[in-house]
């Protein structure tokens, strides 16, 4: 299997997770009765708080019902950014298992369902700063995985997508490596 379809296969794995996980809301109104393929919810009042699947919170906060509790994304960002930009070379700061599809989300609905609210400057700076984010952690993960570094000495601080991309890197390293020098890799 090619390291693209791994890759792959684990992020499309990882968004579905991703939309069946918890995501806590208010609600803004009432509601009740309502069928979303097999998910029924027989009564939300006005003011509620409530934890639902995030595919259906996003549909209650896109459809102005509920308000999502969750932290603004741009601050997350923000403070990951500064927290990568602060750490050594080779040093990699932690990242919540879900940042990146949070970022595909965020960057998504930008693009896509802004309703004409979202200006231009608003998504290339967020574009921008997860660009950023990305550039420095893939630099520092491609120099750890020609080195010695061990994939379960990073587990704690790296995203799934990422541990995916250092072992098929540390790999492809080692091989390369291999077929310069001869011998086993």
């Amino acid at each position: 299997m090619s390291a693209e379809l791994r890759i792959g296969e684990l992020i499309e794995r990882k968004e579905r997770e991703f939309m069946l996980a918890k995501s806590r809301v208010r609600m803004r109104s009432s509601i009740e009765n309502i069928d979303a393929g097999d998910y029924r919810i027989e009564k939300l009042s006005e003011g509620q708080l409530v934890e639902l699947p995030r595919w259906v919170a996003d549909e209650l906060v896109d459809l102005k019902l509920a308000e999502s509790q969750e932290e603004s994304f741009e601050v997350e960002v923000a403070r990951a950014l500064s927290k990568e930009k602060m750490m050594g070379p080779l040093q990699l700061s932690t990242l919540p298992p879900d940042f990146y599809m949070r970022m595909r989300r965020k960057l998504s609905g930008m693009t896509n369902g802004g309703n004409g609210q979202v200006k231009k400057e608003d998504f290339d700076r967020m574009r921008n700063a997860c660009y950023d984010i990305i550039g420095m952690r893939l630099s520092k993960l491609l120099a750890l995985s020609s080195s010695s570094t061990s994939s379960e000495s990073l587990a704690d601080r790296l995203a799934p997508e990422e541990e995916a991309f250092f072992s098929i890197s540390q790999t492809l390293s080692k091989d390369w490596r291999a077929a310069l020098l001869g011998g086993p890799s």
